[in-house]
């Protein structure tokens, strides 16, 4: 029996199959994680600076771009690592720590996005009353929910598989997830089954229940219009774009991404992960950057107070 101390190491024996692929499995990865930092920064600059941005539905999205930063950066430097010096070791409390934040990252997704399809509904429905819905107070209460409570709740989780004693020491994959720590378990005890019941209220509450409030909201949004006029269903239709394309995007691969690793436990796709984990984080900040009136106009502001600052600090120098 191995013994539980978190300074026992484990293989991440699918980087030693890759052979030739490995070149440009970092080039990738790099790229794509560099692209996603950048974007997701400019646009969390971008909500800090510009006080207009100071809305509900933005404050809500920081959360979403910090969330999707946390969940990329607990993968992929790690991966990058090793590809770099081919030692695919990694702690046993590294790999808990590696398993905790990708859990959060899904969760904290679908509850973050099910709370801001609750604000798109509160907006459409009463858009005279909204501000008054929508306080401060109720923003750090929608807050905590989505992304604090989460974060509890999961630690009591990790905790509890932490308990299991672990027999083997090799995980074919990239990266640590709960699924790996149930494979390296001796025997199925009452901790693991403890564990496993557990592990399925985190569903339900963080996945399967979020998913359904979206569902919920975007049947009502539907509802209201189908009855309402050419220009409240156009509003209507602009507003919740941005927030259906993540939704979809992400509810899609995370589907995906569980099937194939629970149907496939002993393989690992190498591009999957990326799908799953790198790539919504690079999508959120260019769906509402690119595709938001409102973000464009406060980047058009923001480079003239930018230009203004270094045009008077130029003509200070010259005198």
């Amino acid at each position: 029996m191995m013994n539980r101390s978190y300074s026992a190491t484990l293989s991440l024996i699918r980087y030693e199959n890759m052979g030739s692929e490995k070149n440009a499995y970092f080039i990738i990865v790099f790229l794509v994680y560099l692209s996603s930092i950048i974007a997701n920064v400019f646009l969390m600059c971008l909500i800090y600076l510009d006080s207009a941005l100071h809305k509900p539905m933005y404050i809500f999205l920081f959360s979403l771009l910090v969330n999707g930063l946390i969940g990329s950066t607990a993968v992929w430097p790690k991966v990058m690592l090793i590809l770099i010096t081919g030692d695919n070791t990694i702690s046993v409390a590294g790999c808990f720590t590696q398993t905790y934040f990708m859990i959060i990252y899904g969760a904290c997704n679908f509850t973050i996005l099910a709370v801001m399809a609750y604000d798109r509904l509160l907006s459409i429905f009463n858009p005279l009353e909204y501000h008054a819905l929508m306080t401060p107070q109720k923003i750090r209460q929608l807050l905590f929910a989505s992304s604090v409570m989460p974060e509890v709740v999961i630690l009591g989780h990790i905790c509890l598989i932490s308990q299991m004693s672990l027999c083997q020491y090799r995980i074919p994959r990239l990266f640590c997830d709960t699924l790996s720590f149930f494979a390296l378990s001796c025997v199925e005890n009452i901790q693991s089954r403890v564990s496993n019941f557990y592990g399925l209220c985190v569903f339900i509450c963080f996945g399967a229940l979020p998913i359904a409030l979206v569902f919920l909201s975007y049947f009502k949004i539907i509802v209201f219009s189908l009855k309402a006029s050419g220009n409240a269903k156009r509003k209507a239709f602009q507003t919740c774009t941005p927030h259906l394309i993540i939704f979809t995007n992400f509810s899609f691969t995370s589907c995906f991404f569980v099937i194939y690793v629970r149907s496939n436990p002993n393989l690992q796709n190498l591009y999957l992960p990326i799908f799953y984990n790198l790539s919504p984080p690079l999508l959120h900040p260019l769906v509402y950057g690119i595709r938001n009136k409102q973000t464009r106009q406060s980047w058009s502001k923001i480079k003239k107070r930018i230009i203004f600052t270094l045009n008077e600090y130029h003509s200070t120098c010259k005198c």
